[in-house]
């Protein structure tokens, strides 16, 4: 008489669960990543409770040492404007968002709002958010 388990282990693993895991993971990265609008200049900006909600069209940086910077590329102010209007020349609501380190004047600032101004495109302050 040959006695049999009825509860037989089963070898077989399976990696539907994980893949799923994995996929989710994927694609939260995926998303997160393309929302995160990377500024290569260190910049200590001022703090402020409120989010930006324009949509960023192009960035413009003032450092520490007023240099001016069109998202990476440095240029000296006299050529800024026109540097802006070339950038922006195909855009339907050109917008800039201004990077200003929390050391410099706010005379720079305004100067670049008063380009901006002129040329009737909007102005975006970009703060830390608290």
């Amino acid at each position: 008489m040959s006695l049999r388990s009825k509860n037989k282990v089963s070898a077989n693993f399976s990696m539907s669960s994980m893949t799923d895991i994995v996929f989710l993971l994927l694609i939260f990265f995926m998303l997160t990543s393309t929302l995160v609008s990377p500024n290569a200049l260190k910049l200590l900006l001022p703090n402020s409770k409120a989010r930006t909600l324009e949509k960023q069209t192009i960035s413009v940086s003032i450092t520490p040492e007023i240099e001016y910077y069109i998202e990476d590329q440095k240029f000296p102010f006299d050529q800024l404007e026109n540097q802006l209007k070339q950038r922006l020349a195909n855009e339907q609501e050109p917008a800039i968002v201004l990077h200003a380190d929390k050391t410099v004047d706010i005379e720079f600032a305004v100067k670049v709002m008063d380009i901006a101004y002129r040329n009737k495109y909007k102005v975006v302050l970009a703060t830390n958010p608290k």
